[in-house]
């Protein structure tokens, strides 16, 4: 058994490599007190601790693009959208703001000092997470940054020893982020101090959600574990195998955790208990599920390797309808009302109705959506794998005067 897991981990270490130069890691970001969605915000990943993918705001009915931003180099990383601003990491090794209303960058953060443009700058995976006037998130060299939100500059930095790709989670005074180099960090938000590390079997790609005083991780070790945010103790009686290494993001309900793994399933636990409920398996040519969950009260939205957007029932795990396209979905997908929204690897921005998955809206990009959709303030924003980077922004167009 001992050599079988040493096998699974160095393939999950190879995967992840090539993943996170690709973009197709979720990264993932949660939010504490601060960080809960005010008004219409998207101030986070999967838009709040329990990272369940859902909108606080509305699209129209037709969404239109609004403007469309060149930031010079592929964006998988998802966009936080706060105050009428837009802030998303870069694979140039940028941070860029962005006025909601017309795209036009306000400044810009480099994951170096340097300002030379010929200078290596490490990119941004990671989605960005807001919490009152800073932008939190880590490189794909392991620095993780803290930038004044108002007027980009730099408040302080924490290196681990290898790349982040998840986002990270403010909770109260602290702020916690997963590395590659295996462990969990819990820092100072305001200093940058670390307060605690756990350390696990296998890189740690997702963001961790929290669900009260717990936070969880899932990753390579194929473990889903449960740490007590103020102490940093694993409470290990409720650790628990979910299938194989994970590539994806939890999302929380509750006393239930929603996850899908390597080996194309997708489970439901009860996380209070340390129980198994379903698993829900993507049976077409046995692809991985690298897409966080939405999860609404009626059902789990993911996408799937498989080129497939799965709608499952949350109470029974049986599926209720797929939706095809003609590339990957390792994008997560967001729910707006009763529409769900979601990229793919074939180039197109789609929009379906949650209740039959019958497509509703299209955006032709041309280039994959690795991505992951931020919907805030009546807008949705995306960056693409584009070789100029560009960031869409979809809503509504003001009246003609």
């Amino acid at each position: 058994m001992r050599h079988v897991m040493t096998a699974r981990r160095t393939v999950c270490w190879l995967l992840l490599s090539i993943l996170a130069c690709g973009g197709l890691l979720g990264s993932i970001v949660h939010g504490g007190d601060e960080q809960k969605p005010a008004k219409n915000d998207w101030p986070n990943f999967r838009n709040g601790l329990e990272q369940r993918g859902i909108a606080t705001t509305t699209l129209p009915e037709k969404p239109e693009l609004l403007w469309k931003h060149e930031a010079g180099e592929m964006v998988t990383a998802t966009a936080a959208i706060v105050d009428g601003r837009v802030y998303i990491g870069t694979l140039k090794g940028e941070v860029l703001c962005l006025d909601l209303k017309n795209g036009e960058r306000i400044w810009t953060y480099r994951s170096i000092e340097s300002d030379d443009p010929e200078e290596f700058a490490p990119g941004f995976n990671a989605a960005a997470t807001v919490s009152g006037d800073t932008v939190y998130l880590g490189d794909e060299e392991g620095v993780f940054h803290a930038i004044n939100r108002q007027d980009g500059k730099e408040r302080w930095k924490f290196r681990t020893n290898d790349q982040i790709v998840g986002a990270a989670a403010v909770v109260g005074e602290h702020v916690i982020v997963g590395s590659h180099d295996q462990s969990l960090y819990c820092l100072k938000a305001a200093t940058g101090e670390k307060v605690w590390e756990v350390v696990t079997e296998g890189p740690v790609n997702c963001s961790v959600a929290v669900e009260g005083n717990s936070t969880f991780t899932t990753g390579c070790d194929g473990l889903l574990r449960v740490i007590d945010i103020t102490t940093g103790k694993e409470n290990i009686a409720l650790q628990q195998q979910v299938g194989s290494y994970v590539i994806a993001s939890p999302a929380v309900m509750g006393d239930l955790l929603y996850v899908g793994n390597h080996d194309a399933e997708f489970w439901a636990v009860d996380w209070k208990n340390g129980k198994h409920l379903w698993t829900y398996k993507a049976e077409r040519r046995h692809y991985p599920f690298h897409s966080s969950a939405a999860v609404t009260d009626d059902v789990v939205v993911v996408g799937n390797g498989d080129k497939r957007l799965h709608c499952i029932d949350r109470a029974t795990g049986k599926g209720r309808w797929m939706f095809d396209t003609r590339g990957a979905v390792d994008g997560s997908p967001v729910v707006v009302g009763d529409r769900v929204y979601f990229g793919s690897g074939d180039g197109k921005l789609y929009g379906l109705n949650l209740a039959d998955g019958k497509e509703v809206f299209r955006f032709i990009g041309g280039r994959p959506f690795t991505a992951s959709p931020a919907v805030g303030e009546g807008c949705l924003v995306i960056g693409s794998e584009s070789s100029k980077g560009y960031i869409y922004c979809f809503g509504t167009k003001p009246a003609a005067q």
